[in-house]
């Protein structure tokens, strides 16, 4: 849809997607490239990306300290960043990754981590997605009802 727009006529769709385990790269890109292909959606590559679990830079946590430390006091308690503590890092790591594979694209589709009520705030929660889209192009935050839409017959 987006190619018919003059804007995006001439742009590539490269998929990124994270890998579970780094000893199934090929397959899971094989996958992604046949589900892509399913579908008839013209893409120009499929990267997987396998580290994004390592932990994230110190420049990336000084800016999401800084970000907090803007916040009321008390909008944030201990504990919640202490549980919260590996989805923080996930939510870096995936800052980082953007800003190496995307910084240079026309539009950024990007799937919103989904918010468990109750177990993150609602400040923790957006300066998860602030620190995401920082310094990015165009970036369109979607998010399904975990319901399968799409159905293809093999």
């Amino acid at each position: 849809i987006l190619t018919t727009r003059q804007q995006f006529t001439n742009c590539k769709l490269r998929v990124f997607t994270l890998a579970n385990r780094k000893d199934e790269l090929d397959s899971e890109t094989r996958k992604m490239a046949t589900m892509l292909a399913k579908f008839r959606i013209e893409f120009s590559s499929v990267v997987v990306i396998p580290d994004v679990t390592k932990p994230a830079s110190e420049a990336s946590r000084a800016r999401l300290d800084s970000m907090l430390a803007s916040l009321p006091v008390g909008a944030i308690k201990d504990d919640e960043m202490l549980e919260n503590k590996e989805k923080t890092n996930r939510h870096l790591r995936l800052s980082e990754l953007l800003q190496t594979h995307s910084k240079d694209s026309e539009l950024i589709f990007l799937t919103l981590p989904m918010p468990r009520k109750g177990r993150v705030s609602a400040p923790l929660y957006l300066a998860w997605l602030d620190i995401m889209t920082d310094n990015l192009p165009p970036t369109l935050l979607i998010r399904g009802n975990q319901s399968s839409v799409l159905t293809f017959y093999s």
